[in-house]
């Protein structure tokens, strides 16, 4: 009886295992004609993750927004600028860093620079698995 079950089981679940997305390894360009342009956009695409090319000219921000249910990463590419966190000091961001940013938390970038700010974010939903 275990082996009947287990193969209709298996019938009934089979079309709809096949009908999931399936992800595929991506390469994308850095390329950016705007201030912000997605790169992941999350499902199908990926499980989740979002990222995206962000230019600020010198004296721009992106604004105050919030991390909501998600992390968030920017990897700083090119120039010079502060990041704020709810919370926390303004702190100076510059090429070749990594900036952390905890679930639930408002942030804003300014460039505080003479030139282009560059940077990749990756947002994902945060886990509470630890």
């Amino acid at each position: 009886m275990i082996r009947k079950t287990s193969l209709v089981l298996f019938l009934t679940l089979a079309p709809l295992l096949s009908q999931a997305p399936s992800r595929q390894a991506l390469i994308l360009p850095l390329k950016c004609s705007t201030g912000d342009c997605p790169l992941l956009n999350g499902s199908p695409q990926t499980s989740g993750m979002r990222s995206g090319f962000v230019r600020l000219q010198p004296g721009n921000s992106v604004g105050w927004h919030s991390t909501g249910q998600n992390e968030e990463s920017l990897v700083i590419l090119h120039g010079a600028g502060e990041a704020i966190v709810d919370g926390q000091p303004a702190r100076k961001i510059s090429a070749q860093q990594l900036v952390y940013i905890p679930p639930a938390r408002r942030h804003n970038v300014t460039n505080t620079g003479n030139e282009l700010l560059e940077y990749v974010y990756v947002v994902a939903p945060a886990s509470s698995n630890r």
